[in-house]
């Protein structure tokens, strides 16, 4: 019973002040995806809420930049994820795809237009840059790595 406080416990902790998702909770500890959310659900019935402690963590601790960088980045991550899928889906039409990257084009182009605004540190360059980063690391194009040293005395975050 004892470990599973202490499972319990760093469970917590690495939500709330390291930021990471219950799958890779589940992952660095050990035990199934139910058990970290029925914890942190028993947990927010308690009247320890994990998702606006980590709020209340982030703001207090980096401010708004930060959170709206985190923000910024987990769009990026999921936009990226959803261009492979529609790139990989065999079954759509040309048309479907077409619409499809326009929307999500425009998602993105609203999302760092509003980060901009919220947050001024963080600015068109460095939002694009860091993509190109991004990118660059997980494709290791030639063409994206030397885009982003191009851009990189542009950005400010």
């Amino acid at each position: 019973m004892a470990q599973n406080e202490d499972k319990k416990r760093q469970a917590r902790k690495r939500y709330i002040y390291e930021r990471q998702s219950v799958p890779t909770i589940r992952l660095a500890l050990g035990v199934s995806e139910s058990s970290v959310r029925r914890w942190k659900r028993d947990a927010k019935a308690a009247g320890d809420d994990w998702d606006v402690a980590r709020s209340a963590t982030m703001l207090a601790g980096d401010g708004l930049e930060s959170v709206v960088a985190a923000v910024v980045e987990d769009f990026v991550i999921l936009f990226q994820a959803t261009v492979e899928q529609i790139k990989s889906a065999e079954n759509m039409d040309a048309g479907s795809r077409v619409k499809l990257m326009a929307s999500l084009s425009d998602a993105f182009n609203k999302m760092v237009a509003s980060a901009g605004r919220v947050a001024p540190k963080i600015s068109e360059l460095g939002v694009a840059n860091d993509v190109l980063q991004r990118m660059s690391v997980k494709k290791s194009g030639v063409q994206a790595r030397s885009t982003a040293r191009r851009t990189r005395p542009f950005s400010i975050v």
